[in-house]
């Protein structure tokens, strides 16, 4: 007989009230779900349980209900050769949606874009004016969006220095924004702070709003679709195998 185990973690809830009015949710679910879990998905489970793909605070975790519908594990499910059992679900349910949420707040961020929009690979990098990393990734980005292959999308952000976010308006609100940026990267003197039109102003700080809301830490940071079409995040001016792994392709 196959047999089937529960690796236990976090907690473990009995049922003690019934279901409000306004949730479909059994009893421990709710339980969980008002001390802040958030639900994703239920799917089927094995050996009788019920299985909810859930999170809590940006982590992912797998919630087995019991079949009286009385008691909630939280933990990994595995099956009697340790096959994880949770992994698949919650890649399903939590990382994928978690992955396309992010993208399209990427998406719908106020940014320069930098070569070629029809590019094979197109990457966002949270850039601030006064980033010296930023200008290194800058400058090793240039053999592929000069080749075509990658499009670079400079969300610009004010968060070093105190002239940042004027600078990084500048920046936005040029005639030419990719040139801009160019020749700020590429200059000793880079671009002055200037003042911009409010609604510019409110892009930098919707930026650097949505750099917070990541809980991101430092510039650059860059997110881009790996080949198997899953969110990469690296910090940094990456090292060379890296850099080659984020632009796709080797060095042209």
């Amino acid at each position: 007989m196959r047999t089937l185990s529960l690796t236990i973690g976090l907690l473990s809830l009995t049922a003690a009230t019934t279901l409000s009015a306004d949730t479909s949710w059994p009893a421990p679910i709710q339980a969980l779900v008002e001390e802040g879990l958030e639900i994703h998905a239920r799917f089927e489970a094995p050996g009788g349980l019920d299985g909810f793909a859930a999170s809590h605070r940006g982590r992912e975790m797998a919630v087995y209900l019991t079949p009286d519908g009385e008691h909630a594990v939280v933990g990994t499910l595995i099956d009697a050769q340790g096959n994880d059992l949770s992994a698949a679900p919650l890649d399903e349910h939590v990382r994928s949606a978690q992955e396309a949420e992010v993208w399209q707040a990427l998406e719908q961020s106020y940014w320069i874009a930098d070569g070629d929009p029809d590019a094979e690979r197109i990457l966002y990098t949270f850039t601030d004016p006064n980033c010296p990393y930023c200008e290194r990734f800058y400058a090793q980005s240039r053999p592929w969006v000069e080749a075509g292959r990658v499009q670079l999308r400079h969300i610009m952000v004010g968060i070093l220095e105190s002239d940042s976010p004027a600078k990084a308006a500048a920046l936005l609100g040029a005639d030419d924004p990719a040139r801009a940026l160019q020749v700020h990267q590429q200059s000793d003197s880079g671009i002055e702070a200037a003042a911009q039109p409010r609604e510019v102003e409110e892009q930098v700080r919707a930026n650097n709003q949505r750099f917070e809301r990541l809980g991101l830490m430092a510039t650059p940071t860059t997110y881009y679709r790996g080949d198997d079409g899953r969110l990469e995040q690296v910090q940094g001016a990456p090292q060379e195998a890296r850099l080659i792994e984020m632009m796709g392709s080797p060095r042209p």
